[in-house]
């Protein structure tokens, strides 16, 4: 399928995957190829005038003082800027460490276009073609992940900017060229760089906000997953649900408690917790008492980042903006994604927390004095079970609160220290989704030890929900009975949460868009 940027159709977390994950293409609106050509217009109108244009007519970063397109005689020559915007994004191909995947670097590529389609960049319509041609063509640069500090990506995205110049490397095909044999080989046409072109491509946080929509479309996936490992723990320890109970909503309007309650209440239906004297005792663990409030929270930071994420993907970042209708070329903080860092640190807090009651859910199933259930939930005595399951659930909540931590408000000063405040957006993005890997796995254990107790009860009546989502679990893992290793089991759930096939609409708490 093919989105139409413009037109009045909102760039949402769920094209963003579309594009990244299922190859999807992209076209601007007619009228958005306008807007383009009129920021472009503008540009070489206000340079014509005289205007001083950072990092057109001026040097970057602490070299705003300098005049680069002033000729000895003190004449504006505004034919050096094709050299001048094809330098910026070579300049700025400093990136290290591990490649972005096929999918971030289209999701990145993605989220650029959407902001030069806000029509504010003062990029060529040439230009802007080449990078949509790049993303449809299947041609994705190779950029390394480390390198931006959160205001604009300059780094990651010069990467990109940088095989528009037909410099540096792409992936086509499954193959590895240099971006200057491949526009040979398939006849791709690279763009003259000139006016604001390398600035316009370099100068947006998009590297953060893709990969922000990438990590957002992940955690609802393993979330919604994660709901049905609670309603089948609540099934294994014979919860009591009454912390389920509307009332609790009414008397205390928490946002998002009312929806996530009846969530959960509707994965236990027609089961035998929701009978009187269902439940084993008055009161449960807090892990399991506090499991609503607590998934209630990952919900609303979700919402919060999710906000954050979609309002970057339909606003414009770049600095300077040009504003044709104001007549205004304007000077501005747009690039800075202070509060995406924060949403998605909240986020990644809340999901730290959420990742300390499953596992003490999981302990408690395991443990005979909590549950009634035989220890570490073998049948055998003398045998192991899932004692040492232990060890790695400990390991796996560890890494999830280390990855948690919030970032330093402290950076470096760069640029002779003019930059001398960083949100560090990208960072904080990245370290959400190397939690959000630990916390797959500990959800799989979840359900791989809950199923294992529930086996372990003998006749009980499951709810609608947890019965089908304990079917689910018996047709990849079989029960524990003489020890074995659990790797493979885990693995094997890990995979299974992460497919889309995993959920029904039913199962769905959080919604991408």
């Amino acid at each position: 399928m093919t989105f139409i940027i413009g037109d009045g159709n909102p760039l949402t977390i769920a094209s963003i995957l579309a594009v990244a994950r299922h190859g999807d293409t992209m076209e601007f609106s007619a009228s958005v190829e306008d807007g383009i050509q009129d920021s472009f217009t503008f540009l070489y109108q206000r340079i014509d005038a005289g205007e001083q244009i950072y990092g057109v007519t001026t040097g970057l970063g602490a070299g705003v003082d300098t005049s680069v397109l002033t000729t000895t005689d003190g004449q504006c020559d505004p034919s050096r800027l094709h050299q001048i915007q094809q330098r910026i994004p070579l300049a700025r191909a400093v990136g290290v460490g591990q490649l972005a995947s096929r999918e971030q670097v289209r999701a990145m590529m993605a989220a650029r276009l959407a902001g030069i389609a806000e029509g504010c960049s003062g990029i060529s319509l040439p230009a802007a073609q080449a990078l949509l041609a790049l993303l449809n063509q299947g041609i994705h640069p190779l950029v390394p992940l480390i390198g931006s500090i959160g205001e604009a990506d300059l780094a990651p995205l010069a990467h990109i900017g940088q095989v528009l110049a037909g410099d540096g490397e792409a992936e086509y095909q499954g193959e590895r060229y240099s971006m200057a044999a491949l526009s040979e080989k398939i006849d791709f046409r690279l763009p003259t760089l000139t006016g604001k072109d390398g600035l316009a491509l370099v100068s947006s946080n998009a590297a953060s906000v893709g990969m922000a929509a990438l990590v957002l479309a992940d955690i609802a996936q393993l979330i919604n997953a994660q709901s049905g490992a609670i309603a089948l723990s609540f099934e294994a320890f014979r919860a009591n649900i009454s912390p389920l109970s509307p009332w609790v909503s009414r008397i205390r309007a928490v946002p998002g408690s009312a929806e996530t309650t009846a969530h959960l209440l509707g994965l236990l239906e027609e089961g035998a917790l929701c009978q009187p004297e269902g439940a084993r005792q008055l009161q449960d663990p807090l892990s399991f008492r506090c499991a609503a409030s607590v998934l209630a929270s990952v919900r609303q930071a979700f919402i919060a980042a999710r906000q954050a994420t979609e309002l970057e993907l339909n606003s414009a970042d770049d600095n300077p903006a040009l504003l044709p209708e104001a007549n205004l070329v304007l000077a501005n903080a747009n690039f800075d994604a202070t509060h995406l860092a924060l949403s998605f640190e909240s986020l990644g807090l809340a999901l730290a927390r959420q990742a300390s009651c499953t596992a003490e859910r999981i302990m408690k199933l395991m443990s005979g004095s909590a549950s009634g259930l035989p220890r570490f939930l073998t049948p055998h005595v003398g045998q192991t079970g899932f004692a040492t399951l232990q060890k790695t659930i400990s390991a796996l909540t560890s890494d999830i609160v280390h990855h948690a931590n919030p970032m330093s408000a402290i950076t470096v000063p760069v640029a002779d220290r003019v930059e001398d405040y960083a949100s560090q957006a990208m960072a904080v993005v990245t370290k959400t989704s190397r939690l959000v890997d630990s916390l797959r796995y500990l959800v799989a254990i979840e359900l791989l030890v809950a199923a294992q107790a529930v086996d372990l009860r003998g006749e009980i009546t499951l709810g609608r929900g947890s019965t089908v989502i304990h079917q689910r679990i018996r047709n990849l893992v079989a029960p524990l009975d003489e020890d074995r290793s659990s790797a493979a089991d885990i693995q094997r759930l890990a995979e299974a949460i992460a497919s889309p096939d995993w959920l029904t609409a039913g199962e769905r708490l959080l919604e991408i868009g």
